[in-house]
């Protein structure tokens, strides 16, 4: 029976609901994670977008539906394959992929069938409109599956699997057993006796991933992704030319085998105030010691910001204003001469609104300054404050 002989405004009404809900997407991709660890581990981010992707294209595939009696035979698929690709390059299992899309695929129909009923929707005329939608998702996972399976195809050309499991073993978890042959660290290069820089990258496209693997294979380093980034150990370090300069890698200092473990838990810390402050290209955890310390902390950050600078509204454009400038301020050595040059302020601007903070919130004042523990904790507290979405429903 065609879609339009049956199916009344309403159900385009309840599409068009699902469609419009941002919360929708943040529902879905936490009912995938929580159906698989592997998924879990992946940066919440990525997920979240390639969730709203596919949600946005399946809903634009309905709405014609809807309005044309049945899908057409011209739908766009090349989201689902690019999401099956990254995530054949971020080393999930199939079965952890498989157990995301349908975790999150049951939670969209459930969350459907609720609102159907409670918006009054005939049961024929719903069940009729949700198996034409899951029909439609049936198609999006194997477009899924043949994206995965053709970057798989593409990226395990060198062992790539076995590197998986020594990695995994040296970084992530070791559960005492013995190792088998394929698990030896000696087969690719890596010995009790040397050291090794532990490098880590939240790339996710296949091609860059393959092409960072090569690239430190070149050096006598071993990447591959260990719980949803690449990372790995590697002798040294290639030159800044063999490297994408858009695609960020943090590295520590030589580490030896047994220190490995520790340094890769600092990577993945290093590595996530890294891309707070967008940084690419190779970044050592020592120059970003200072973000990473404080990264490692988020509570205490809240605490901070929230005992600190209670009194302002993150909706206010004014607070706003007495925040950045007092970072600029902190940021610059605490000259105003500095500070105004960077925001293209008078010096007696600056002043006046660092006068206004202090007034707010006890901000040290220009004349006296901060000593370092102080610093430390003002900017800490503004940078979380400044982090904050305007409307606190956002």
């Amino acid at each position: 029976m065609p879609l339009e002989s049956s199916l009344t405004g309403t159900v385009a009404e309840l599409v068009q609901e699902l469609a419009t809900d941002t919360d929708l997407v943040d529902d879905v991709v936490a009912s995938a994670r929580a159906n698989f660890p592997e998924v879990a581990r992946l940066p919440w981010a990525e997920s979240r977008r390639h969730v709203a992707a596919l949600l946005a294209a399946g809903f634009t595939a309905f709405a014609r539906a809807l309005s044309e009696g049945d899908f057409g035979p011209d739908l766009d698929f090349s989201e689902a394959h690019r999401f099956g690709a990254e995530r054949a390059a971020l080393g999930v299992p199939v079965a952890g992929l498989l157990a995301g899309v349908h975790g999150g695929r049951s939670r969209l129909l459930e969350i459907a069938i609720n609102r159907g009923r409670e918006a009054g929707i005939p049961y024929d005329e719903l069940l009729q409109a949700l198996l034409k939608l899951d029909r439609y998702g049936t198609d999006l996972e194997r477009h899924v599956m043949d994206g995965y399976r053709e970057a798989e195809r593409d990226l395990n050309r060198d062992d790539r699997t076995a590197r998986i499991r020594v990695l995994r073993r040296l970084l992530l978890d070791d559960d005492g057993g013995p190792t088998a042959p394929e698990e030896d660290p000696g087969r690719f290069g890596l010995h009790d006796g040397g050291t090794y820089h532990c490098v880590l990258s939240d790339v996710v496209d296949p091609v860059r991933v393959r092409a960072l693997e090569q690239a430190f294979a070149r050096c006598g380093g071993v990447l591959a992704p260990v719980g949803g980034r690449l990372s790995g150990l590697t002798p040294r370090l290639p030159g800044s030319r063999a490297l994408d300069p858009s695609v960020l890698v943090v590295t520590t200092p030589p580490v030896t085998l047994d220190q490995a473990r520790a340094a890769y838990r600092l990577g993945r810390t290093a590595l996530q105030a890294a891309r707070s402050r967008e940084s690419t290209g190779i970044c050592d955890v020592v120059e970003l010691a200072g973000e990473t310390a404080l990264a490692a902390q988020p509570m205490l950050a809240v605490f901070l910001s929230e005992g600190l600078l209670g009194a302002l509204s993150p909706g206010d454009d004014f607070h706003r204003e007495l925040v950045g400038t007092a970072l600029a301020y902190l940021d610059h050595g605490q000259r105003l001469d500095l500070t105004a040059g960077a925001l293209h302020l008078h010096p007696n601007t600056v002043r006046y609104r660092l006068r206004r903070l202090q007034d707010l919130t006890g901000f040290g004042t220009p004349a006296e300054g901060l000593p370092v523990l102080d610093t430390v904790r003002w900017w800490w507290a503004l940078r979380t404050w400044s982090h904050r979405p305007a409307d606190p429903a956002s």
